[in-house]
């Protein structure tokens, strides 16, 4: 984990370095909080608009799978930060498989998670069918 940390950090410092030598020779004498409001502001739209177009096709098929979406992104940050802080403080060990494991407790709890859903809206539509009113499925 730490090794992967490290080469991410290389590689922000390399991209870092080639856009600041290239903002100096278009003569932009642009100061690091500049370079960091233009390059994440840049990053974070492009961002914005690939989710959004992804998440209104999804949306029309089920909005379970955005909130998991969603929640799984959160979820990696989350994990994330964990590893990091046991590093930092030294309380537990620092392991790309720490992370990996609560992500796979987060699916395996979201599959029970649909097949109780799968589950009610069975049985949901059975009873409403009798009733001759529809049952509205997300």
């Amino acid at each position: 984990m730490k090794d992967a940390i490290e080469l991410i950090a290389e590689i922000v410092n390399i991209f870092h370095d080639i856009i600041m030598e290239l903002t100096q020779a278009l003569g932009l004498e642009l100061t690091d909080k500049d370079l960091h409001f233009w390059v994440i502001g840049i990053i974070g739209i492009f961002t914005f608009c690939i989710t959004h177009i992804l998440f209104k096709l999804i949306s029309e098929w089920s909005i379970t799978a955005i909130s998991f979406l969603y929640t799984f992104t959160i979820l990696i940050v989350f994990v994330f930060a964990i590893e990091i802080q046991q590093k930092i403080t030294g309380r537990g060990n620092m392991e790309f498989a720490d992370a990996m494991v609560g992500l796979y407790g987060f699916i395996l709890f979201f599959l029970v998670f649909l097949v109780f859903k799968f589950i009610f809206n069975f049985v949901a539509g059975k009873f409403s069918n009798r009733r001759g009113t529809k049952y509205r499925r997300e």
